[in-house]
């Protein structure tokens, strides 16, 4: 391997625009051509070709939510499932979701030079969290499939587009501005108005695994391989029989009962015995899950679309080593 690390700088990130010159100085200093600050997605792409090509071992990611995705999405095009780099996330982004489970727990100085220290001692990977990545397809074989690790549709589609909103973006931070907004649904739920707006869903035909189709009315739906979220929200139960190592999901069909106590519930990472056996609620495990919608979805902040038949799927890639400070 040609490099103990690299980094991918994005200084779009909301914390790298407030300016941390002398950070970049000593990075680019100590790294050289190591030190890469793409400008755009396609020059991205074509930075971790390269690193694919050089069979680069290391990758620390310099920013948010959206940053790792691109990157991720770029390591599943052109790096071997049998061959990929370990990451370290520095949490720098406007969403900084993913870093509450698998963030490096530094930025800035601090962070490079442990960095530096952990190669100098030979092993970067000598403590490491290991989750798989959230792929997401298309029934379109020519649109590149997308990685990321949360995923969300249905009333979270809602909840972003509303935690985008100036009002609440300029005051929180993405990931806190999303609990915000939930928890503030929940004020809204007791609204006739909205009650029924939000409650009686988007129409999604869902297939988890081998399981038969369903078809519902589906009030929220999300997929994770996280394992854990900010602040204590943790919203997903499964069975024994379920595999950990795959997709956590929770589908909640439209006008479910006792709505108001289950988000509240949720919300604090608690799954009374009554939620978990009311069948508007389902959370389990599953290696894939293919949906059928018409609306758009959310991965890691970012809206996408679900293509022309709305047809999407969700797998896993192989586990990633994402190295702790």
């Amino acid at each position: 391997m040609t490099a103990r690390f690299v980094i991918i700088h994005n200084p779009r990130s909301r914390r790298n625009r407030s300016g941390n010159e002398h950070y970049s100085m000593m990075a680019r200093q100590s790294l050289g051509e190591n030190f890469l600050s793409p400008a755009s997605q396609a020059e991205l792409l074509h930075q971790v070709e390269e690193l694919a090509r050089r069979d680069v071992g290391c990758i620390v990611v310099d920013g948010g939510d959206g940053t790792l995705s691109d990157v991720l999405s770029a390591i599943h095009r052109y790096y071997r499932p049998d061959r990929l780099p370990a990451l370290a996330l520095l949490p720098s982004g406007n969403t900084n979701l993913i870093a509450g489970d698998v963030g490096f727990g530094l930025r800035g100085v601090e962070a490079l030079v442990r960095l530096n220290q952990l190669a100098l001692g030979g092993d970067m990977r000598r403590n490491i969290r290991r989750r798989r990545g959230l792929v997401v397809s298309w029934s379109d074989p020519q649109r590149p499939s997308v990685v990321g690790m949360f995923h969300g549709t249905a009333a979270f589609r809602r909840a972003i587009e509303l935690a985008h909103q100036p009002a609440i973006l300029d005051r929180y931070s993405h990931e806190m501005a999303v609990v915000v907004t939930l928890g503030s649904s929940v004020a809204h739920l007791l609204s006739r108005r909205f009650r029924r707006e939000w409650t009686q869903g988007d129409r999604l035909l869902i297939t988890v695994g081998d399981a038969p189709a369903r078809q519902e009315n589906c009030f929220l739906f999300l997929a994770t391989t996280l394992q854990s979220l900010p602040y204590g929200v943790w919203p997903f139960w499964h069975g024994a029989d379920s595999d950990d190592d795959g997709i956590r999901y929770l589908d909640v069909a439209g006008m479910p009962p006792r709505l108001t106590a289950a988000v509240t519930s949720l919300l604090r990472g608690r799954v009374p015995q009554w939620l978990r056996n009311e069948s508007a609620y389902d959370s389990g495990c599953a290696m894939r899950i293919r949906l059928e919608m018409k609306e758009d979805f959310v991965l890691d902040g970012e809206v996408l679309d679900s293509g022309p038949d709305g047809v999407t799927y969700l797998s896993v890639t192989p586990p990633i080593d994402f190295i702790q400070a």
